[in-house]
C-alpha cells in the first residue's frame, strides 16, 4: 500500500473514525487521541494488509482496538449529556439519549450500519463477531431503542 492511497483513504473515512470514536469513548478529546492513534498503528502495519479493498474495515478494527485501550488506560466517568462540537447533531434529541443509553455492544453496530451504511459482513468483520451476531445486535439495539422511545413519548 502505497502513501497516497493510505491519505486518501484515512482522508474520506475521517467521520466514520471520529463517529465510531465517540460512540465507545463519548469524549472529543479522548476521540481525537484513539483516532491518531489508531492512523500510526494503521500506517506502520500498512503492509500487512492484504487486500485494500478491506481498508476501511481494516482501520475500523484498529480504531476500536485503540478506543478499548484508551478508555482502559483513563478509567473514568464521562458525562453523557455533553455531545462534542464535531459530532453530526441528531434530529431528534430524545433518540440521541436514547443512543446513549445502549450498551455500548449493540450502540456500536447500530452506528456502523445506519450512520456508516456499513454491511452486516464488514461490520461483522471490524468488530470480529459473526454475521448472525451483527444482525442480533442490531435487532436488539433497535428493539430497547424503540421501548425507550415509546416510554419517553408515555
Amino acid at each position: 500500500m502505497d502513501g497516497d492511497f493510505f491519505a486518501r483513504e484515512t482522508e474520506a473515512c475521517k467521520g466514520l473514525l471520529y463517529r465510531v470514536a465517540y460512540t465507545i469513548l463519548r469524549n472529543d478529546t479522548d476521540c481525537q487521541d484513539a483516532v491518531q492513534d489508531a492512523l500510526l498503528k494503521a500506517w506502520a502495519r500498512r503492509n500487512s494488509l492484504k487486500d485494500e479493498k478491506l481498508f476501511r474495515t481494516w482501520l475500523t478494527r484498529i480504531l476500536i482496538n485503540a478506543c478499548h485501550d484508551l478508555a482502559r488506560k483513563r478509567r473514568r466517568v464521562i458525562a453523557a449529556d455533553v455531545l462534542p462540537e464535531q459530532a453530526e447533531a441528531f434530529p431528534d434529541l430524545s433518540l440521541a439519549v436514547a443512543l446513549e443509553r445502549l450498551p455500548e455492544k449493540l450502540r456500536v453496530p447500530l452506528m456502523l450500519f445506519y450512520s456508516e451504511n456499513m454491511t452486516y459482513a464488514e461490520i461483522g468483520r471490524a468488530l470480529r463477531i459473526p454475521v448472525t451476531s451483527v444482525q442480533s445486535r442490531i435487532r436488539r439495539g433497535k428493539e430497547q431503542l424503540r421501548k425507550e422511545l415509546m416510554d419517553d413519548d408515555a
